[in-house]
């Protein structure tokens, strides 16, 4: 029988003391992490969470680690992350055509997409993975006129601050970067994964009173289960449950197996 090993994220906050006085205070994100924890422990994964304090980067990562040891062929991991979206600069790469690095906004410091894969690519050769995250990734300045007094707060790093960070912070990514590198596979491969966000680069992901926009339309679409149809299907599902001003993208990296992407949600 396969195993399913899930770990959950939500950052209400980071440490203002790692991002220059930024606390980045947001209200739904823990509670995404609850229900999502609850949604794959009654599918049948065994669940960690991780909340505010506890979202470090080394406490992820360990996370992730533990679960690579874990899980073989056939197994399967879901990651859920509610909190901020950002970039650090990536002047000089040639895998990010805006020389911008996504990330998530951990407790104590960005995340990079790179650190993500390395770790992903960490897991055994057919463990199916699934990464949801309810943030923006683009970090950029472009919000949609109105949406955050009607709707909710956005869920990126703002811009101004995005820049002061890169600047404080330019000489550790880029001895970051050239670790990463190292470690990266010759031919480029990425791991064979899917992963869903909260929305497209030139829009934001919507915080709220209960939970995230992207996260609220996804618990509708599943419905405690009752859900039936692949994670297409899915995806084209939550998308119907929001407006045209956040539309969550689908990507895949790798090569993931077609069996695995006609699968029901969660199935482990």
């Amino acid at each position: 029988m396969a195993t399913g090993l899930a770990l959950h994220i939500g950052l209400n906050q980071v440490d203002p003391a790692r991002y220059d006085g930024w606390d980045g205070t947001l209200n739904a994100c823990e509670n995404d992490a609850h229900d999502m924890e609850r949604l794959a422990r009654t599918a049948g994964f065994e669940t960690t969470v991780l909340l505010t304090p506890d979202g470090t980067v080394d406490n992820v990562t360990a996370a992730l680690g533990d679960a690579a040891a874990r899980l073989g062929p056939g197994d399967i991991l879901l990651l859920t992350y509610s909190g901020h979206g950002g970039q650090v600069g990536a002047t000089g790469s040639d895998d990010e055509p805006d020389a911008l690095d996504e990330t998530l906004v951990l407790y104590d410091r960005q995340f990079l997409d790179d650190e993500v894969h390395r770790a992903f690519r960490a897991f055994a050769d057919d463990v199916r993975i699934v990464a949801l995250f309810d943030c923006c990734h683009s970090g950029s300045s472009i919000e949609i006129p109105g949406a955050a007094a009607a709707e909710g707060t956005p869920r990126h790093l703002p811009e101004f601050r995005r820049r002061q960070l890169d600047d404080r912070d330019r000489g550790f990514f880029e001895e970051l970067r050239r670790s990463l590198a190292k470690d990266a596979p010759a031919d480029g491969a990425g791991p064979d994964a899917l992963l869903v966000s909260a929305c497209q680069d030139n829009q934001v992901a919507l915080d709220g009173d209960a939970n995230g926009a992207f996260t609220a339309a996804l618990l509708k679409v599943w419905d405690d289960g009752a859900f039936r149809g692949g994670y297409r299907d899915f995806h084209r599902a939550i998308q119907r449950r929001l407006p045209p001003t956040q539309s969550p993208n689908l990507y895949l990296t790798g090569t993931p197996a077609p069996d695995f992407l006609s699968q029901r949600p969660f199935t482990i």
